[in-house]
């Protein structure tokens, strides 16, 4: 879980050690790098100042990631001094399947995400052809049965939202149908601020306030001035310096920075460029 700040006492005045949250950095935003040289990039992202990983692209028949045998992958990330809390896998995949193929599945991941020693398995996309009420109301479902299966094994379950979940659906929307038809317990959220900027009526600060304790992790992005795709922290239209005091951190474990495309000129440059402005303007809100 996330570490906690420690206070101490100078000659009256109480100064922080170190910040609350490790630096989370989405692994998805280097998939170019990670997929021809992921030793190297993974020192890379240790050496910007990244502590912790948001992981993606899991093969539970393998039980590899990125190619690696997962307990070897974890001996790589301990010797780079770096965690990964949270993971992104393909579990959409499984939408139309039987049930049966979707728990095995499941039960694969927590293995893997058990050896990582993971906090949470994420869900972290829906295919456009289930984006409408009927597609929501099954995606609740199916949600609440990961969730309990995920629970049971000492883990955590979290969905994590793009865009299309704010498109209007007549009186409701794809977000609404999620937050209301979903155990609170058992189906935690991992909200994209970038996307709630980008597509929602309300703001990140509204959303929140609405059940803070549910929102346990964060994915920080900026979004480009002109064209409103991705864009590296400070060089877009999201004022971060405003908005973070503001959000309600009381149910908030992990953080992750990410930029999923458009490159000013690639991502490792974005992911230093961005680790960059976050240390000297963002951090010490979290």
């Amino acid at each position: 879980m996330a570490g906690s700040t420690i206070p101490f006492s100078v000659s009256g005045f109480t100064m922080e050690t170190k910040p609350k949250y490790k630096m989370g950095l989405q692994l998805f935003t280097i998939r170019d790098a990670m997929e021809k040289d992921p030793i190297g990039s993974l020192k890379t992202v240790q050496s910007l100042g990244y502590q912790d990983l948001e992981i993606y692209g899991y093969n539970g028949e393998e039980d590899t990631y990125y190619g690696y045998k997962t307990t070897d992958f974890k001996k790589i990330l301990e010797d780079h001094n770096l965690t990964t809390s949270s993971g992104h896998y393909g579990l959409m995949n499984f939408f139309d399947k039987p049930e049966a193929d979707l728990k095995r599945y499941v039960d694969q991941c927590i293995e893997g995400a058990t050896k990582l020693k993971q906090d949470y398995i994420t869900w972290p996309w829906l295919d456009p052809k289930f984006r409408n009420e009927d597609g929501f109301k099954k995606l609740t479902y199916i949600l609440n049965n990961i969730g309990e299966q995920v629970t049971k094994s000492g883990l955590g379950f979290a969905y994590h939202n793009h865009g299309f979940e704010f498109d209007n659906l007549g009186e409701t929307n794809g977000y609404d149908i999620i937050i209301n038809g979903t155990d609170s317990s058992l189906v935690k959220l991992q909200i994209d601020l970038y996307w709630v900027k980008h597509s929602s009526k309300q703001s990140p600060v509204e959303i929140i306030a609405n059940q803070p304790d549910r929102y346990v992790m964060w994915h920080i992005k900026d979004m480009d001035k002109v064209t409103r795709d991705y864009s590296e922290l400070g060089n877009g239209s999201i004022d971060y310096i405003d908005m973070l005091p503001k959000l309600d951190k009381s149910g908030l474990q992990f953080y992750y920075l990410e930029q999923g495309g458009n490159f000013a000129k690639n991502s490792i440059q974005s992911i230093t460029d961005s680790a960059a402005y976050f240390k000297e303007n963002l951090q010490k809100f979290l």
